[in-house]
């Protein structure tokens, strides 16, 4: 067949494709990330005889047996997995760069070899004398894991389906190219081809693929975003990559819920799991200082006890200044108006900085009395108990709504050692009495701010 190439132009943010340029994505709405690529194009029909015949089946014969899922040995990368592996997915890791994403899928590397599972690790970004740096700080490895250092997906088909591993891990995606699309490495059909090739491979010979996917700091390789729609579960590292924590985030997984969450930490030997991460976000909370709150948020089956601080004061310009880190700003701004008409703070004249200690990111409802407690406490200058938790979703009436799974919340609060808990008074009356810790249910914010 005769080929002919032609211009197509990609959004470098989500993938749609255009037959011209356009300053607007129609699909993201992103300002800008058109991108012009030649591909190669067939020109004709594909022969008859290359289409076969589709097998269907009665939906009563499907089998519903749950498969074998493999563990990696480390319980918080399992939780986000849904409780393991699932032979033949196809997982992406996505992450700013030196975020962690290779030494993390090196250590899931060392266990599933230790267990006796055949693994393969091929890099397009390091050496083997780099690999080799990296694993001696983790420890000894067994036989049973390969390295490969190649870019080239023809070559690593054929390896893969000699070797035939159970798990291969693609360390990145885009440093991969294949011969067929003529674009550079890392655009966005390369991606996409990459990601085609490596699918067909993992579903094929029922091998677990593992794919490290980046985005530069300027933006301008095509990001994993790209890719989530092609992939089964799509895995991102969260965190401030000169901060010690890491946190393991699952956007999108068919094999498991989409709310758990993995709290590592960085050190020398590579990361290592947090399993009370609510005790390691509290750690260095100070004491009898107005403006600080402890709260609980739900992630997934986990509750996370965090630190809310909030810094109230005077403005001295015409326009109060609002400031929020780790949370949303418009919440912030909608609880601050509550606060000023249904309580009577005069907040219109003062500045307002809201930070969640430990940078890490909550959006969930029921940090809102949580906000509000801290704002009050920093506006009078009254500290709140350092044992108090305080929990509620707060609503444009000044109500104090329900929140789920409190059982958890007050369970976590008690084991920490806080003595006090107030939570929406809708939540108490479901709860179960639980020696230990005095329970205070409140309706709206007024009941609560009597309370400091």
């Amino acid at each position: 067949m005769a080929k002919a190439k032609k211009s197509i132009y990609f959004c470098q943010n989500c993938g749609h494709e255009e037959s011209k340029w356009l300053g607007q994505c129609p699909m993201c709405r992103e300002w800008n990330t058109f991108v012009e690529e030649k591909v190669t194009v067939s020109k004709g029909t594909a022969a008859k005889n290359t289409v076969r015949e589709a097998e269907v089946v009665t939906l009563s014969s499907v089998s519903t047996d749950q498969e074998d899922r493999m563990q990696t040995e480390i319980e918080e990368l399992d939780r986000v997995l849904g409780g393991g592996v699932v032979p033949g997915s196809l997982v992406l890791v996505g992450g700013d760069p030196g975020i962690g994403k290779s030494t993390l899928l090196l250590q899931v590397c060392k266990r599933l070899s230790d267990q006796g599972r055949k693994v393969l690790y091929i890099s397009g970004e390091e050496s083997l004398k780099q690999i080799k740096l990296r694993a001696n700080r983790m420890g000894t490895f067994s036989d049973h894991l390969l390295l490969l250092c190649e870019t080239n997906l023809e070559t690593i088909r054929q390896v893969i389906e000699r070797e035939h591993p159970a798990v291969a891990v693609i360390d990145s995606i885009q440093t991969m190219y294949s011969e067929e699309v003529t674009a550079a490495p890392g655009s966005v059909s390369q991606v996409r081809e990459a990601t085609n090739t490596l699918m067909q491979i993992a579903k094929g010979l029922n091998i677990t693929i593992f794919i490290v996917g980046h985005v530069t700091k300027e933006g301008t390789v095509a990001g994993p975003r790209v890719l989530e729609h092609m992939v089964d579960t799509v895995l991102y590292f969260e965190g401030d990559r000169h901060a010690s924590y890491r946190i393991l985030r699952g956007v999108k997984n068919r094999f498991g819920s989409t709310n758990e969450i993995g709290v590592f930490e960085m050190r020398e030997t590579g990361l290592e799991e947090v399993p009370n991460p609510s005790e390691y976000m509290l750690n260095g909370r100070p004491e009898d200082a107005s403006g600080s709150v402890v709260a609980c948020s739900m992630e997934g089956t986990r509750p996370i006890l965090m630190e809310i601080q909030a810094l109230v004061c005077r403005s001295n310009f015409g326009m109060p200044r609002r400031t929020a880190a780790g949370t949303d700003y418009n919440r912030v701004n909608l609880l601050m108006a509550v606060l000023e008409k249904r309580v009577g703070l005069p907040l219109s004249n003062y500045d307002a900085y809201i930070n969640i200690a430990g940078g890490i990111r909550m959006n969930e409802p029921a940090i809102d009395l949580g906000i509000v407690m801290a704002i009050v406490s920093s506006y009078k200058n009254q500290s709140i108990s350092p044992g108090t938790i305080v929990f509620g979703e707060v609503g444009l009436s000044g109500e104090v709504r329900a929140v789920s799974m409190p059982e958890q919340r007050v369970a976590e609060a008690r084991k920490l050692g806080f003595k006090t808990c107030i939570m929406p008074q809708v939540s108490k009356d479901m709860l179960k009495k639980i020696e230990g810790i005095e329970v205070i249910g409140v309706k709206s914010v007024n009941q609560a701010m009597n309370l400091i």
